[in-house]
C-alpha cells in the first residue's frame, strides 16, 4: 500500500489490505482495496498532516501541532494505544499528549518517534532487540529508549 500527503497535508491512500490487516488503508470498515489515491476520511482533528510514514501493516502520521497519529493492523502493539486492537481509522496517540513528535519510523511490526526534546521513543513487537529497550518484550505503549 501506498500513502500520500498532498500540498495542503490530506493524505489519500492507495493499494491492498489482506483480510488479516483491515484498516491499513484508512478508510474504515470494507475498504481493501484502492486503484487510485483517495482521500482518507478521517480528518486528523483537523490539523494537516506533516509527515507521514509507511510500515508493513500500520502507517503513522505526524499533524502541524506535533501529535502523531496511528492506524492499521494492530496486533504487536505497533499502533502505541495500549492494546493491539486494529485502528480503521487514524486514531490520534494520547501517550504524547503534552510532547511535540518531530520525526516518526513504521518498521514491519514495531514504531519509533523522536520528539522535539531529543528523545526517542519505539514500541510493538521487541523481538530481536529491536525496540532499544535491552529485552524482547513488547511495548503496547510508547516508551523512551
Amino acid at each position: 500500500h501506498s500513502l500520500f500527503m498532498d500540498g495542503g497535508g490530506r493524505l489519500s491512500s492507495c493499494g491492498k489490505a489482506d483480510m488479516w490487516t483491515p484498516g491499513l488503508l484508512g478508510h474504515g470498515e470494507g475498504v481493501t482495496r484502492l486503484n487510485a489515491p483517495t482521500r482518507l476520511p478521517s480528518p486528523l482533528g483537523g490539523e494537516r498532516a506533516v509527515s507521514v510514514s509507511v510500515g508493513e501493516l500500520h502507517n503513522l502520521a505526524i499533524t502541524a501541532d506535533a501529535a502523531l497519529w496511528s492506524w492499521g493492523w494492530g496486533r504487536r502493539g505497533q499502533l502505541g494505544h495500549g492494546d493491539e486492537q486494529t485502528q480503521l481509522l487514524p486514531k490520534k496517540i494520547e501517550a504524547f499528549a503534552g510532547r511535540r513528535v518531530v520525526a516518526v519510523s513504521a518498521g514491519p511490526g514495531h514504531s519509533l518517534a523522536f520528539t522535539a526534546d531529543g528523545a526517542a521513543w519505539s514500541w510493538g513487537r521487541g523481538s530481536d532487540g529491536r525496540l532499544g529497550h535491552g529485552n524482547a518484550q513488547f511495548q503496547l505503549l510508547p516508551k523512551k529508549i
